[in-house]
């Protein structure tokens, strides 16, 4: 049987546990023989029956898990594009979320008896959890339709029963004074959380920018071709193969 190799870029990989499950979705779909992700490079390579697999069936498979993996011949230039995109974006969303945070936790560490306190830190919370966080959610129910789990599971779960709970005390606090206890609400909580994971996030795209950067000068510098002079005194130059040179490189970055 005659199979193809190839190597796909995949965006919106985060962590080591979101390789292992586009690995595990890829070697699941009809055609693959073997697959295989690297997080440090975000590519994929796969050996499958091109005549069995079809790579639009490898794009809609990630996408169910909130990732995506480029099958176009121009894949390469477009994920470069994606990840700018993605960094811009991430970083916006990271300000904002912390200048939103920032007063939450000073009413809630200060001003907590003012009133409506509870409504201007759930006015100031929602945001950050449901439009610049909206990502964990978004990616931990793509996440449970397949009955997997990561950090962004973990992050939806813990905020929203923290917002959840908080909303709940502030419209019903009697159902606590009945009981002698006093209605806490973390809606400060739930928006740091959400703020300094994004900020992680964002430092952690930097610093792999950074060093991919450093990986693709790097593999810059090898010569493009290798003069060989053979017994007879004939000289042959033979063309470098940069793509093999540059995944022994990422490979062993892992």
């Amino acid at each position: 049987m005659e199979t193809t190799k190839r190597t796909f870029p995949v965006t919106g990989m985060t962590c080591s546990s979101c390789a292992v499950s586009v690995e595990s979705m890829l070697k699941a779909q009809k055609g693959v023989i073997t697959a295989s992700v690297n997080f440090a490079a975000s590519t994929a390579f796969v050996e499958y029956d091109p005549y069995v697999a079809d790579l639009n069936d490898f794009k809609n498979a990630i996408k169910s898990i909130g990732y995506d993996i480029l099958i176009d011949d121009d894949s390469t230039e477009k994920k470069d594009d994606i990840e700018k995109k993605q960094f811009k974006t991430l970083k916006i969303n990271t300000l904002l979320s912390l200048l939103l945070s920032l007063p939450t936790v000073i009413i809630a560490m200060l001003f907590m008896d003012m009133p409506f306190a509870n409504l201007i830190m759930l006015s100031l919370s929602a945001p950050v959890l449901f439009w610049f966080g909206r990502m964990f959610f978004i990616n931990a129910y793509k996440k449970a339709r397949h009955f997997k789990a990561n950090m962004d599971s973990l992050v939806a779960l813990s905020t929203g029963i923290a917002f959840v709970f908080s909303i709940f005390n502030t419209f019903f606090p009697e159902f606590w004074h009945q009981r002698g206890l006093h209605p806490h609400v973390y809606f400060e909580t739930a928006a740091v959380i959400v703020s300094l994971i994004l900020l992680g996030k964002l430092l952690e795209e930097r610093a792999k920018s950074n060093t991919s950067s450093a990986i693709k000068k790097l593999v810059g510098l090898q010569p493009k071709s290798v003069t060989v002079i053979k017994e007879d005194g004939v000289e042959t130059e033979i063309p470098v193969t940069r793509v093999k040179i540059n995944d022994i490189i990422l490979q062993q970055t892992l």
